[in-house]
């Protein structure tokens, strides 16, 4: 992994890990996700507001390690305002540049940063774990 790419990854992480983007408890959303990982325990509940087809907000809230709040931080702050189509396939955008069997690059420096966790196996579900949630109920809503 090239060196730009490792402090691009420490700098996001670490920026979206101590100040989230809406982290806090939305109980009249009118939807709720939970993204939890039996493994290691981390667990968020995401509190979407949909109208219309549009993600009008998307909140978090719960705990984790710094990647998998930082990426679910990342998540709540370019899916908002989109709609579930948009929202949809940046979901598929951001599991791209993260998996390891794939060599995509994505303009947002803010998903490009997760592709340093190609490097570490064992953090992939922590990246992608509040993603896969919010792909999983985008899907079911088509």
């Amino acid at each position: 992994m090239n060196d730009r790419l490792k402090q691009l990854y420490k700098t996001v992480i670490l920026k979206h890990n101590k100040a989230p983007f809406h982290y806090e408890k939305k109980e009249a959303a009118t939807h709720q996700l939970e993204a939890y990982n039996p493994l290691c325990g981390d667990r968020f509940k995401l509190f979407l507001e949909v109208k219309e087809g549009i993600i009008e907000s998307i909140h978090f809230h719960g705990y984790g390690c710094a990647i998998s709040k930082a990426s679910t931080s990342v998540l709540a702050k370019n899916l908002e305002g989109k709609t579930m189509k948009q929202a949809l396939a940046l979901c598929g955008e951001f599991q791209q540049v993260v998996s390891p069997d794939v060599t995509a690059k994505n303009e947002l420096e803010e998903f490009e940063a997760f592709a340093a966790a190609k490097d570490f196996p064992g953090r992939l579900t922590c990246a992608t774990l509040s993603w896969e949630a919010v792909q999983s109920f985008l899907v079911d809503k088509e």
